[in-house]
């Protein structure tokens, strides 16, 4: 980018070489109803207007309207329903789940570092919170669903309860935001705890990992608590892989 250029932008006047970037009538027509939601208020439950009239409310073709609906419901907006029409609904972070599954079904370690580094910044990082808010409570449940991921029929089940078992232990931070992004992460978490580990780690190996977590936590242990969860969190990875066709 030139000088002129820039010294243009800063006085907000538009050089030869700058122009805007272009809409496509679908993203233009998106915009437009999504100002129409907003501003009949309208909520999850309730119909747009006909095709007919969307054509004719925003003057344009039976196709463009089609795409703009293809794409709300792309994003969770929108369901079409047979005889029904277009109806608002909020699966957005259905989507959200989708995109992530899909977008990481291929594991590699690599990802298996990233993810495990992401949940030490959650799960570790933030000890001080947890083990203030720690009640005898979650203390109990955590050791309830220890016990039932070493007690689990099979692999997928044990990963499951493994899964959970770490859900409820960042449920303890009582934060919406950070349990919904590891919800969102659960598909990939999951694939690491199957390509990570095999069935019996889970009733020996792991089950005396998160005990060793939940006894520094009940003893209010920062320092141990860290090393516990760190050390948990990046087992497995040099047999990364191995134990991924187990049942």
């Amino acid at each position: 980018m030139t000088v002129e250029v820039l010294g243009a932008m800063k006085r907000g006047v538009a050089g030869p070489d700058i122009r805007p970037v272009a809409t496509s009538a679908v993203e233009e027509l998106v915009a437009s109803i999504r100002g129409l939601i907003s501003d009949k208020r309208l909520g999850v439950g309730d119909s747009l207007p006909s095709e007919r009239e969307m054509c004719g409310r925003f003057e344009t073709s039976r196709n463009t309207v089609r795409e703009a609906m293809r794409m709300l419901k792309a994003y969770g907006v929108v369901d079409v329903r047979p005889k029904v029409g277009a109806v608002i609904t909020d699966n957005r972070m259905v989507r959200v789940f989708d995109l992530f599954s899909f977008n990481t079904i291929e594991i590699s370690r690599k990802t298996f570092a990233d993810i495990q580094g992401f949940r030490c910044m959650v799960e570790v990082d933030s000890v001080e919170r947890i083990i203030l808010n720690a009640t005898d409570g979650d203390i109990a449940d955590l050791r309830s669903l220890n016990q039932a991921m070493a007690e689990a029929p099979s692999k997928p089940a044990a990963a499951e309860a493994d899964f959970s078992f770490h859900l409820r232990l960042i449920s303890i931070l009582d934060n919406e935001a950070v349990r919904e992004v590891y919800r969102i992460m659960k598909p990939v978490i999951l694939r690491i705890m199957e390509k990570g580990k095999s069935r019996q780690d889970f009733g020996t190996v792991t089950f005396a990992q998160h005990a060793a977590i939940v006894d520094a936590l009940e003893a209010g242990d920062r320092i141990n608590y860290q090393y516990a969860l760190q050390f948990h969190l990046r087992a497995g990875f040099d047999t990364f892989g191995k134990h991924s066709e187990e049942n």
